[in-house]
């Protein structure tokens, strides 16, 4: 499959506007996109413009934390860069989504997590031959993740699809925008010279999102098509694989880990890596799966009902109890329908 699309067309006022369009869905209350959007048109000719005779520099990042489900840094671009983000995903993600495996859920159209855990039973299923023999599952998680991202090995991976230079030069101004990590270094005449180890890509970005599952759909392929791994779902940094065979899944996971570090510069999670029986309760995605059923992880259900305490919208309510759903959370969700007083949500776990 050949990459078809033009630096123009990722740049034409036509595709800025159109991304404007998907950009600004649900943030029209916002105070940025409020005096953004006061002169719109004249912003989108300026970016068009800078991006045309290639001027256009990536601004820089509004940092802030955000703790659901854990203490995640955020970096916020200026709505600038970030239509500019949209202009960009809109065009690439339609190739690229064709070259990712089935089974890579995270940040895709038609995916998502409730279809990853359906899979993950499925697969359970098809192993343990409708539970009558014993499922292994091999659970893995990528330390730092998005922080770990490394830029050349990314932009390496772009270059093998796109050979549009004003395309790749465009992605770079977006990539090297942010890093987790800068080294210093110094020569011997005491002179500083500024050796940057460039990783890491922001959470926030749309386009961080595409980046990552084509960074990592590196991997996947390595994972179906050189380990010749079956019973595999990924979400973003979360991966299991299923078999009836422990001593595999232990072989397995060194080559896994080797991949990972020699050809993505990745680690995986010291203390969120383990081989166990299906049907003893595993935890994947923000439930625990056993044989017959699944149920909310602990924490997860806390977090939810801490939630819940702080915003009593009905919409809210509503979107949990359809969470609650695709598990076993009648009871819970019972409870949250005909509460009259959310003070008391805290008792309900």
């Amino acid at each position: 499959m050949i990459f078809i699309h033009t630096y123009d067309s990722i740049i034409s006022v036509e595709n800025i506007l159109d991304a404007w369009k998907e950009f600004i869905r649900d943030k029209r209350k916002r105070k940025d996109v409020q005096e953004f959007e006061r002169n719109l048109m004249q912003h989108i000719f300026s970016l068009h413009h800078d991006l045309k005779t290639k001027t256009y520099i990536h601004g820089g990042y509004q940092p802030f934390k955000l703790n659901d489900p854990k203490p995640r840094d955020i970096h916020k671009a200026s709505v600038r860069d970030r239509l500019l983000h949209h202009a960009i995903y809109r065009i690439l993600y339609p190739y690229f989504d064709k070259t990712f495996i089935y089974d890579s859920y995270s940040c895709r159209i038609g995916k998502g997590t409730h279809r990853a855990m359906n899979r993950f039973r499925y697969f359970f299923r098809k192993v343990s031959k409708n539970n009558t023999q014993t499922c292994w599952v091999l659970k893995c998680d990528i330390r730092k993740f998005f922080a770990s991202i490394d830029h050349q090995i990314l932009k390496d991976i772009l270059a093998k699809h796109i050979t549009d230079k004003d395309i790749l030069w465009l992605l770079n101004q977006v990539i090297d925008s942010f890093s987790s990590k800068i080294n210093l270094s110094f020569c011997h005449d005491r002179k500083k010279v500024i050796d940057f180890e460039r990783v890491g890509l922001p959470l926030g970005n749309l386009t961080s999102q595409l980046l990552v599952n084509i960074f990592m759909n590196e991997f996947d392929q390595h994972m179906k098509h050189v380990l010749k791994v079956k019973y595999y779902v990924r979400y973003a940094d979360d991966f299991v694989i299923l078999s009836d065979d422990k001593q595999y899944l232990e072989i397995i996971l060194s080559q896994i880990s080797h991949f990972l570090t020699e050809k993505l510069k990745l680690s995986l999670h010291p203390d969120k890596v383990f081989i166990k029986i299906y049907a003893s309760g595993v935890d994947f995605l923000g439930w625990v799966h056993f044989s017959h059923h699944r149920v909310l992880r602990t924490s997860t259900k806390r977090r939810m009902l801490r939630n819940l305490k702080r915003d009593t919208r009905k919409e809210v309510k509503q979107s949990y109890i359809g969470l609650l759903t695709h598990g076993n959370g009648y009871e819970i969700s019972q409870k949250i329908r005909f509460v009259e007083n959310l003070d008391t949500i805290g008792h309900l776990g």
